[in-house]
């Protein structure tokens, strides 16, 4: 294992879940705003820590593995966090879909890679602009306390993790249409 800045920065990542979720039930005032606080700067080291991966040649394989791990992680967590707060279906569904989606891509890829063609369900831009989405809308609905700050700020954060949710289930179809003739191919035999 490489212990270089990148894989630093994902580490954090992970290390910054339970802190989060501690000062998410933490009784001060201010602790919904300092766990979007933590889950924003966990986002921006997701960028980072590629960003100085490729811009170093700092890229490793355990990076490779480890990062999106933590991504996932961090966002699953999140979400759980969430659902339980606002009690809705149909943003429970939406967060179902995100957290299923990762689920189903993760297992996807690592199929792919056993085959040798990773490269056919590698991240898309629609995967990207999902990200985006999703990443704001989850820093949108830890921030705010439903009980008692705006309506237009927390209806903003839902409608951005909708959004999330719709292209969460465009881009899983992306990559399985990018991997249906792998998987029809191994359904032939």
């Amino acid at each position: 294992m490489s212990l270089n800045i990148p894989n630093s920065l994902t580490l954090l990542r992970i290390l910054l879940i339970p802190v989060m979720v501690g000062v998410f039930y933490m009784p001060f005032e201010g602790h919904l705003l300092a766990a979007a606080a933590i889950f924003a700067v966990a986002a921006i080291t997701d960028w980072f820590d590629g960003y100085l991966a490729r811009r170093l040649g700092q890229m490793t394989p355990f990076g490779a593995f480890l990062d999106p791990v933590a991504d996932k992680l961090m966002v699953a967590v999140a979400l759980v966090l969430l659902v339980e707060r606002h009690n809705d279906l149909l943003f429970t569904l939406a967060a179902c879909v995100i957290i299923g989606r990762e689920i189903v891509v993760s297992a996807l890829r690592e199929w792919m890679a056993e085959l040798g063609k990773r490269t056919s369900v590698a991240v898309s831009m629609i995967g990207k602009v999902k990200t985006g989405f999703q990443m704001v809308s989850i820093v949108v609905l830890l921030a705010v306390d439903a009980q008692r700050d705006g309506s237009e700020i927390l209806a903003l954060g839902v409608l951005l993790l909708y959004i999330a949710a719709a292209l969460t289930i465009w881009s899983m179809w992306q990559y399985l249409r990018a991997a249906q003739h792998v998987l029809a191919e191994d359904s032939a035999e």
